[in-house]
């Protein structure tokens, strides 16, 4: 069974607790059990965490740096245990945890910054003999509940920028990908920071219910599925908490006329199918303008069908399985449904579904509509839907007619189209010819209306602002 962390000390919940099955989804093997931990073992770890505040939070800001920086060269170190550990129980190709990994490490980064990034303001003779100051104070305990499709990179978005910004942390990973996030503890123990400044505690619902009301903790951060999302954020809020909850997509790719099909292809390719489509960042919905559905739809169907599926461990593998049977079999069910609302089958991936495994191929549906479920409905799969639109504004009201905003990509070769869909599409994330509009770790991820419940957006200088007070300091001598 895997262990919590509870202070310094690796603990296995009573023999009572119920457990779930840890699965390698390329072969359908258990390979662990992860503990269903409830409110004991929560209160357990926010103690320990309160109890660890009182100190960190006074520990300097050099001193809280080198460790992070210590933290920060063991990652690097262990780029490939990392990556081997996601591709193991998450399912996705070497190479794409590897990036997962490397992604990660970019927030770490980005915390080492802290000396510039937790600096205040100081107004001196704001009226006649008096100065005023702002500084940052940490929050205090904080909690974050990551999602299963990146054990890695989303927890490294979540705890570094808390911790050095000197509050603790208790660390709820998914129940269905548990393992990244022990081996993330691990090395940060191993890079000395001191006992109780992590925690991990393993669970499903229970533990994050218990998490959400908890007096200690302060602040949330969570990453799911958008009712999860909206869950979390009503639930912590009306608790006194701050919250930042990061819910679900349906991210649309416009394909105009004038596209270079040699840049448009394989990026809708890349943004739909990798992940195996498991992302909150696939493109879910190429909508293609007028005239280019004659240059784009035979070669997407030829992409598809020529990319190779298999386990994420195995050379040359580009779609790995999806992560448990009963999503593989949701997600099929999308395809079944899409076909019934009248939408064309042009790749037809669920012949992979015979084999070990979870696994479904990829698959592209055509002449996709709105009021269809695979046209508005977030499917979290290996399923790319093809719209049509007569002109560039039919196209971004198919796109803001979602209640989800997360991404939204255009591809043309047009600076006044691109212009037009920048100021009007309503996503957070929007890119120009990129198949992925992720930020960099100094940027805030930010997803618009159901995408994102809260006020300040997952790391960046929206981090640190998530994680610190200010107190206003008025002198006069």
């Amino acid at each position: 069974m895997i262990p919590n962390l509870i202070g310094s000390r690796w603990q296995e919940p009573d023999s009572g607790v119920s457990t779930l099955p840890v699965f390698n989804p390329a072969t359908g093997e258990v390979i662990d059990q992860v503990p269903l931990s409830g409110s004991t073992e929560v209160g357990a770890a926010v103690t320990a965490a309160a109890e660890a505040f009182t100190r960190w939070s006074r520990t300097s800001v050099m001193e809280r740096v080198r460790l992070m920086f210590a933290y920060k060269a063991i990652l690097e170190q262990h780029v490939e245990d990392l990556a081997a550990i996601i591709t193991r129980h998450h399912g996705k190709t070497l190479d794409e945890a590897r990036g997962e990994v490397r992604r990660g490490i970019e927030v770490v980064d980005f915390a080492c910054g802290a000396p510039t990034l937790l600096q205040g303001r100081t107004l001196r003779d704001v009226s006649a003999g008096v100065d005023q100051d702002l500084y940052r104070y940490p929050v205090g305990v904080c909690a974050g509940i990551p999602p299963f499709n990146f054990p890695v990179m989303i927890p490294l978005w979540m705890f570094p920028l808390a911790v050095v910004a000197g509050n603790t942390y208790v660390l709820k990973p998914s129940e269905r990908t548990p393992l990244g996030a022990v081996r993330l503890a691990e090395l940060f123990l191993q890079a000395g920071f001191p006992e109780g400044v992590l925690n991990v505690v393993h669970g499903a619902h229970d533990a994050v219910d218990a998490l959400l009301v908890h007096p200690e903790v302060r602040a949330i951060s969570f990453v799911g599925s958008e009712p999860v999302a909206r869950h979390v954020y009503t639930t912590a809020a009306a608790h006194g908490k701050r919250v930042q909850a990061l819910g679900g997509a349906k991210n649309h790719m416009v394909v105009m006329p004038d596209a270079d099909p040699e840049i448009a292809v394989p990026a809708i390719l890349n943004s739909a199918f990798g992940n195996a489509g498991e992302r909150c960042l696939s493109g879910s919905v190429a909508v293609v303008v007028g005239r280019a559905a004659g240059s784009l739809i035979d070669p997407l169907k030829l992409g598809a069908q020529s990319l190779k599926v298999g386990p994420g461990d195995e050379q040359g593998v580009q779609v790995g399985p999806l992560i448990r049977a009963e999503h593989r079999d949701r997600v099929a069910g999308y395809v079944d449904k899409g076909v019934a609302e009248g939408a064309r089958l042009l790749v037809d991936g669920r012949a992979e579904m015979s084999r070990p495994g979870f696994f479904l191929g990829p698959t592209v549906l055509d002449h996709v509509t709105g009021d269809m479920s695979v046209g508005r409905e977030e499917i979290f799969g290996p399923v790319l839907s093809v719209s049509r639109a007569a002109t560039l504004d039919e196209a971004i009201e198919q796109a803001n007619s979602m209640a989800l905003g997360n991404m939204a990509t255009i591809f043309t070769q047009s600076g006044r189209a691109a212009r037009e869909f920048r100021e009007r599409v309503d996503a957070g994330m929007t890119g120009i010819n990129v198949p992925v509009a992720q930020p960099f770790a100094f940027f805030p991820f930010s997803g618009w209306k159901r995408s994102f419940y809260g006020d300040l957006h997952v790391h960046g200088t929206d981090g640190i602002e998530f994680f610190t007070r200010k107190k206003v300091v008025v002198t006069r001598w």
